[in-house]
């Protein structure tokens, strides 16, 4: 690999740039990854972390985001001109970690702040944003990618030509890449939902800071005030929406934001300063939604009718454009960019054909699709009541997503049913468990393997630079023709960890295995459905996501040849 070079020009330094940068530089593969703004922004934006992504973030070692987010608040819900809350809501439902689920408590971390710390750890890999660099243009060939590039310094530009194999646009609603890539993005203006929100620092003596403020009702007028240390001791993260006030005009006012508030809301407030403030409008898919919806009512979508074309693909806001409520946009953006890279980085190391990457496409869009459905329908019930009720569902936390139809996956105890409805976006359903759902987690397993007496979890081993044969057998004879059909695969990308029953003797295990694992508390044999008497083999993809459940070791064969060239 040419390290001067870098072969992945990344266009967008949002999320799902920066976690497509992080996971392809733990594969070893470097990356430039470009931002137009000339400082990062400021701003709380899409604060909302659910579960499944904080699964990703562990995976990629980013275990600030789980660490520094905090708890989604309850609201207290006032009418207008009434001091006194009148009720009080959970915004998301309450759950606590299990064995199986580890980080099942969704957590408010703004995105200023989320930014800041994926650069830190792309610094830890000498990879640093450059700010201030725009993408102009570009060409591709079957070779790779040719984009014009202009930096400003000062009031000067510096115009290069980069010359990348591969690129990731990461750049947004009105994302450059998309435009001129040429993919359909369908959507049409209609009835529109606009809000204006931001950031801003007040002081209130009724405004108990263990809360989420909402005065009035989302079909209505409304303003919100949610507490947020990360602006400061007095900051709040705050939206305003109303069906007659000019929000464009609101925007850009600090006065009247101020005047606004003091108006929608009958506690006395002192105002500081406004950090920051943007108009939101959503756009709606004639595509995806359109046709249930009510004439009174529709929400504003948009969505690529594919997310890649040739060398070039995108990823986030650039690839789908939604409603904020449900808050899946900034979660599916950075699961968009984990689900590439991984897949980017093995065909750029030359072990996976190109083919590889078409998976990309065919596992995303479906997902994105329900996805889009499930917000349009939050925002519209929204509309209609007046609240967040339709946030309480656990559907919300993308742990029941999968990509049991993707043409890689392979499940040897599963029979596809012909016709059966795809419903890749549902609630997780843990008595049941087919290739392409999300791989659960198992913790207090002992390694009995000579000299090692540690306990670890199975989510310690799953990491985005290598697949995880995971051997669940009754005594460990029972892995040997497994493990043997391992033995042409570089340990660096495909390691096995071997689990044994609660009931085996805990007793040193000589065998050539990575690890050697005694469910102590049968967790694992639990969350994977497996018999103590069974064998069973599941291998775990770099994203987390069970790639194949087969019997033994041929079944294993069958899954990697859809995977890797032949070896």
């Amino acid at each position: 690999m040419n390290h001067t070079h870098p072969p992945v020009l990344i266009v967008g330094a949002g999320p799902a740039g920066l976690v497509a940068a992080l996971t392809l530089l733990q594969n070893g593969i470097p990356v430039r990854i470009i931002e137009q703004d000339t400082k990062p922004r400021i701003g709380q934006r899409g604060p909302g972390i659910f579960p499944r992504s904080l699964e990703l973030f562990n995976f990629l070692g980013v275990s600030d985001v789980n660490d520094m987010g905090k708890p989604f608040p309850c609201i207290r819900g006032y009418k207008f001109g009434v001091a006194e809350h009148t009720h009080t809501e959970l915004v998301v439902p309450r759950t606590q970690n299990t064995p199986s689920i580890p980080f099942n408590v969704p957590k408010l971390i703004g995105q200023q702040l989320l930014d800041v710390i994926l650069r830190r750890h792309l610094d830890k890999l000498s990879c640093s944003v450059e700010f201030g660099t725009e993408l102009r243009s570009f060409k591709q060939s079957d070779e790779g990618v040719t984009a014009a590039l202009a930096k400003k310094q000062g009031d000067d530009e510096i115009l290069e030509t980069f010359d990348a194999k591969w690129m990731i646009g990461a750049d947004g609603g009105k994302s450059t890449v998309r435009k001129q890539l040429g993919v359909m993005f369908p959507g049409e203006a209609m009835a529109e939902f606009r809000i204006v929100t931001g950031d801003i620092c007040l002081a209130g003596p009724g405004l108990d800071r263990t809360y989420w403020h909402r005065f009035g009702d989302l079909n209505d007028k409304c303003v919100s005030l949610r507490p947020t240390d990360e602006v400061g001791e007095d900051g709040w993260h705050f939206f305003i929406l109303g069906r007659d006030i000019d929000m464009t005009k609101l925007s850009q006012n600090e006065e009247l934001i101020f005047e606004t508030i003091a108006l929608l809301s009958p506690m006395e407030i002192t105002f500081n300063k406004i950090v920051c403030a943007s108009e939101y409008r959503c756009v709606v898919s004639l595509l995806c939604v359109c046709a249930s919806l009510s004439v009174s009512f529709r929400a504003n979508v948009r969505m690529v009718d594919k997310f890649s074309d040739g060398r070039v693909f995108l990823a986030g806001d650039a690839a789908h454009v939604h409603s904020p409520t449900g808050g899946q946009g900034l979660n599916s953006s950075v699961q968009d960019a984990f689900n590439l890279s991984w897949k980017l980085a093995l065909v750029e190391k030359g072990l996976a054909d190109k083919s590889l990457l078409e998976t990309y496409n065919e596992e995303r869009l479906p997902i994105i699709t329900e996805m889009l459905e499930v917000t349009t329908s939050i925002l519209k019930r929204a509309m209609t009541a007046g609240g967040t009720d339709a946030w309480r569902t656990t559907l919300l936390y993308m742990l029941g997503i999968h990509c049991r139809f993707s043409s890689i996956v392979l499940d040897e105890f599963s029979m596809p049913v012909e016709g059966k409805p795809i419903n890749t976006y549902r609630i997780l359903d843990e008595t049941e468990l087919e290739a392409g759902d999300r791989a659960p987690d198992a913790p207090k397993l002992l390694h009995v393997q000579p000299g090692e007496s540690d306990l670890m979890t199975l989510f310690s081993l799953y990491r985005p630079w290598r697949h995880t044969v995971v051997v669940f057998v009754p005594s460990p004879t029972d892995a040997t023709p497994i493990l043997a059909a391992l033995e042409p695969y570089d340990k660096h990308i495909v390691q096995s960890a071997v689990i044994l029953p609660s009931s085996a003797p805990a007793t040193p295990v000589a065998s050539p295995a990575d690890f050697v694992l005694l469910d102590q508390g049968d967790h694992a044999f639990s969350a994977y459905l497996v018999e103590a008497t069974q064998t069973r083999v599941f291998v775990i993809r770099p994203d987390g996501v069970i790639g194949a459940i087969v019997h033994g070791a041929e079944g294993v064969k069958k899954y990697f040849s859809r995977i890797f060239r032949d070896i």
